[in-house]
């Protein structure tokens, strides 16, 4: 199975049927907290969501459409990480994530993010990793700044997020512009 280590307690790990009731357990506890930013938190109401949600993310991960990992800290899944979209012909990756709200500001996406760029750029021999956000999603914006990234381009309207249509800010960092740690 898939691991990446992040750190001494923060790994990264592909999804795996075991994993639902602990995302079940994230959404039902901060489904409002991550509705604000994402669309799919008011329909996860049972583990066979996301038994779904994972089944299909294995079998894309396995045809070499994406690669769908669960934040691991402490043993624990705190988190949803990865390649959203892997395009072998352009050698792109569209890269999307969330964290628990009782986790954040301790630097685990920030690691996780700089992680899989590592992956994307030296291993996968890719040569631009994309990631978008709401434009008002200052917390996710920050990551991609953080990182080097820059900013491409604002899209207008770019999402239904539960009734409400957002723009989104795309970033991109080039395999040429990245500065291995």
């Amino acid at each position: 199975m898939f691991t990446l280590q992040v750190a001494n307690n923060l790994k990264l790990v592909l999804v795996e049927p075991a994993f639902a009731p602990q995302y079940l357990t994230i959404v039902t506890r901060e489904r409002a907290y991550l509705a604000a930013w994402l669309a799919w938190p008011p329909h996860a109401n049972s583990e066979d969501f996301f038994l779904t949600f994972i089944k299909q993310s294995r079998t894309d991960y396995e045809t070499g459409k994406s690669l769908t990992c669960a934040i691991v800290l402490n043993n624990q899944v705190v988190g949803n990480i990865g390649f959203n979209n892997i395009n072998h012909n352009l050698k792109t990756v569209e890269l999307g994530y969330w964290l628990s709200a009782q986790y954040q500001g301790r630097g685990i996406v920030t690691k996780s993010v700089a992680k899989l760029i590592e992956l994307a750029f030296t291993e996968m021999q890719i040569y631009k990793v994309q990631i978008s956000a709401a434009q008002d999603n200052h917390p996710s914006r920050q990551i991609p700044e953080r990182l080097g990234f820059q900013l491409e381009g604002i899209i207008r309207q770019a999402e239904n997020l539960n009734g409400r249509m957002v723009d989104h800010a795309v970033y991109g960092l080039l395999s040429s512009e990245w500065h291995k740690p």
